[in-house]
């Protein structure tokens, strides 16, 4: 129960932190978790429950374009920081770790169909 709350209070902190400008923006930005925010800097924070019973809370900067992974020991109530990933570069590859069909065999047979 302690750690729970723990994890609650560090997402509450987080995302109380990242709209603090004005009750107005508040509003638009919890509306659009999980989309791009509607106030320009603001942060987006993904909390879930992972393997181990600890929870997981993943912030995203869409500015820096950077994801960092925090896991929240529910015993103990301790913050460990997972990974950091600067997304910037993964968002330009046109495919990865792909099926079939590729976006490159699609486009070769739309452009035969032309």
């Amino acid at each position: 129960m302690r750690s729970a709350l723990g994890g609650a209070l560090v997402c509450a902190v987080v995302l109380a932190l990242a709209w603090l400008p004005s009750a107005a923006e508040q509003v638009a930005a919890q509306q659009t978790i999980g989309a791009i925010p509607a106030v320009p800097g603001s942060l987006i924070a993904l909390s879930h429950t992972a393997a181990g019973n600890r929870q997981q809370v993943t912030i995203i900067d869409p500015a820096k374009r950077v994801m960092t992974v925090y896991h929240i020991e529910p015993e103990e109530g301790t913050i460990e920081l997972k990974s950091v990933r600067k997304f910037e570069w993964d968002m330009e590859m046109v495919q990865f770790n792909g099926t079939s069909p590729l976006p490159a065999d699609i486009r070769k047979l739309l452009e035969q169909n032309r």
